[in-house]
């Protein structure tokens, strides 16, 4: 699945109660859901990726994705829904944020821009339980600067999938994007990021600030 391939992209903030807590924001009691356009999709293959370097800082978000494969019905097994993941980037321009959530208006200027939804390679869905038995790493220019465990979600895959289902609709083609753990940070021009499920890397990308 390439970008062209993508129906929908929903995102989930503040899904890990840490994460949450290191940008003083309240930690959700249902799940917060936003979007990105497809346009925002980028791989993760060894290439360079363009981010906005005149707007404030750019800050790194690693995640576990999936990829829906099967429309999601209610009352189904939220697992048959899902027929692949990887690891993602959602890249927040954090400075357009906090003055956007400062005047109440919607996030997409932060969240949605060109190149702010970098994938890595797709590999097959373990099932929500398996998710548990790795950890996903982002490794920026050689230090590792973030590490995740899907048990440390807030709200797992099975209820994730359930809410936006139920709300936005599921289908074949979208992608979910789980949130991220601990350790955000601004990127710097040229940093090299690596994204590891286990002991496999499943992308890399350098980093242009322009």
């Amino acid at each position: 699945m390439n970008g062209s391939d993508i129906r929908n992209i929903y995102c989930i903030g503040r899904n890990y109660r840490l994460h949450a807590l290191e940008l003083g924001n309240e930690v959700p009691d249902e799940p917060l859901v936003f979007t990105k356009p497809t346009h925002a999709i980028a791989p993760m293959n060894g290439n360079v990726i363009e981010l906005p370097g005149d707007v404030g800082e750019v800050h790194f978000e690693l995640e576990i994705v999936l990829r829906i494969g099967r429309a999601y019905e209610p009352g189904m097994d939220a697992d048959l829904c899902v027929d692949g993941m990887t690891l993602g980037l959602d890249l927040t321009l954090r400075d357009v944020q906090s003055k956007l959530k400062a005047k109440g208006q919607p996030w997409l200027a932060a969240k949605g821009f060109k190149g702010s939804a970098p994938l890595g390679n797709w590999l097959p869905y373990p099932g929500a339980a398996a998710l548990a038995e790795k950890e996903f790493v982002l490794v920026r220019s050689g230090s590792e600067a973030q590490r995740g465990n899907a048990r440390d979600m807030l709200f797992g895959v099975s209820e994730l999938i359930r809410y936006v289902g139920e709300r936005y609709g599921l289908g074949a083609g979208d992608i979910l994007y789980t949130g991220t753990p601990a350790g955000v940070a601004a990127l710097k021009d040229e940093d090299r990021l690596l994204a590891i499920w286990g002991d496999d890397v499943v992308g890399s990308c350098s980093v242009k600030l322009v």
